[in-house]
C-alpha cells in the first residue's frame, strides 16, 4: 500500500485498514506456525503497511494537538 493511498483515508477508515491489517497478519502467521505457507515476503509487506498506517495516524494526532495549542 502506498503512502500517498493511505494519507486519503479518513480517521474511520484509518482504524478498519490497521484492524483489516493485523487480522491478515495473524492468519498468515498462523498458517506460517501450521506450516501451511512459507510467505515470508507478504508477512513483511503486512508489516510495513501496518507501520505506515500507525505512522500516518499519529502524524495528524500530533498535528491536531498542535493546531489546538495554538
Amino acid at each position: 500500500m502506498k503512502p500517498d493511498k493511505v494519507r486519503n483515508l479518513t480517521e474511520d477508515e484509518l482504524k478498519h485498514q490497521e484492524r483489516d491489517l493485523n487480522d491478515q497478519l495473524f492468519k498468515l502467521k498462523f498458517q506460517l506456525n501450521m506450516g501451511q505457507t512459507e510467505s515470508l515476503k507478504k508477512i513483511r509487506g503486512l508489516r510495513r503497511d501496518i507501520a505506515r498506517v500507525k505512522t500516518i495516524a499519529r502524524e495528524r494526532e500530533l498535528a491536531a494537538a498542535k493546531t489546538e495549542k495554538s
